[in-house]
């Protein structure tokens, strides 16, 4: 009996606030990695390094992100799944120009082994990342506080359901 080989795509949504804890202006890096519409990985962490511009801390969270989505790739590999060409979506235009860009600049080599992990992805194929407005980030919701209604739209659009009816014997 033969089966079809299923298809999935892996989606990621990469993020970061710069220097947004108060005590040392360390920078959150947050993502989400969906496949085949499901949101599979999650991550909040601080970033162990103050990064000195927005684009170094969204870097920083891209390289993560990518060493994540290598990792799923490799997994979905094993399971005898075919995968598309993975997408990173990132809100920061610097950031998108640094994955794509052959030429290292000086003033970027201290984030120098990020940055040549991240643009071999890109350049052999294995990755592609896009730019997506701060409105459609979903890692959003993981790196700062939002106002309510913006939380409320976030966690809707990630799939998470708001369960607080149904526990406390409410019908929708």
């Amino acid at each position: 009996m033969l089966k079809k080989p299923i298809h999935l795509k892996l989606q990621a949504y990469s993020d970061a606030d710069w220097g947004g804890n108060i005590d040392d202006k360390t920078s959150t890096s947050a993502f989400i990695i969906y496949l085949g519409g499901n949101p599979v990985s999650w991550l909040s962490k601080r970033q162990k390094t103050v990064a000195r511009s927005s684009t170094e801390a969204e870097y920083r969270s891209v390289a993560n992100i990518a060493a994540e989505i290598m990792w799923l790739l490799n997994l979905v590999g094993e399971l005898g799944l075919k995968s598309q060409i993975p997408s990173l979506f990132c809100d920061n235009i610097g950031t998108t120009y640094l994955c794509a860009n052959p030429v290292f600049h000086s003033r970027m080599k201290h984030i120098a082994l990020d940055y040549h992990f991240v643009r071999q992805l890109v350049h052999m194929g294995k990755l592609q990342v896009a730019h997506i407005s701060t409105r459609d980030q979903l890692a959003d919701i993981l790196t700062k506080p939002l106002s309510r209604a913006r939380f409320s739209l976030l966690r809707d659009k990630i799939g998470v359901t708001n369960c607080d009816p149904i526990l406390r014997g409410h019908n929708r």
